[in-house]
């Protein structure tokens, strides 16, 4: 399995950023398939996930509704995930993660990429 997370950088408050994943190694329709994040000093916290059974779509709700901000997309096709993320807040910062978990266990992680940055200030 390999998940290659791409796309992180600096970027101001109210500014936007999309993350890619490209996936390789796996049967899609055997894996949910979603994006994690960390903050510094915090411990991770899921940010979305797709089922692989129905193709539904699990917005983690946390305190700061990323549900309004970021959107979780798949091209099966090219084996990709995208995470569109708009009006990016300072405590969006924090490293992505890419992530997989077998379709009958929900989206609790299992196997993940390297992460990729994103940073957030002015």
């Amino acid at each position: 399995v390999q998940l290659v997370e791409s796309g992180g950088g600096w970027v101001q408050p109210g500014e936007s950023l999309r993350l890619s994943c490209t996936t390789s190694g796996f049967t899609v329709d055997d894996y949910n398939i979603g994006w994690f994040r960390q903050a510094p000093g915090k411990e991770a916290e899921g940010v979305a996930c797709i089922h692989a059974d129905d193709g539904s779509t699990h917005y983690e709700d946390n305190t700061d509704s990323m549900r309004g901000r970021f959107a979780i997309s798949p091209d099966n096709v090219r084996k990709m995930l995208y995470l569109q993320m708009d009006d990016l807040k300072p405590e969006d910062t924090g490293v992505y993660y890419c992530a997989i978990t077998r379709a009958d266990r929900g989206c609790l992680p299992e196997r993940w990429g390297q992460g990729t940055q994103v940073t957030v200030s002015s």
